[in-house]
């Protein structure tokens, strides 16, 4: 590898701005800031709502006659 070229390799601090939670993990920038860590996002905490679009299987399954 060449010298004097790569960026420096650190620990930073990563902070969620939803929950206010910190982590450690390694980058090349100074902090990191997310919008939604797993801490808080609905698909890690299990609180996720999984929504039909507006009918649009049912409208599917009548019109080609599939019964559930």
């Amino acid at each position: 590898m060449k010298k004097d070229i790569h960026p420096e390799y650190k620990k930073v601090t990563v902070t969620c701005t939803t929950c206010g939670s910190k982590f450690e993990t390694g980058s090349v920038l100074d902090e990191i800031r997310v919008d939604t860590c797993s801490n808080c996002h609905p698909f890690y905490t299990g609180k996720q709502a999984f929504t039909q679009n507006d009918g649009a299987v049912d409208k599917f399954n009548k019109r080609y006659g599939f019964k559930k």
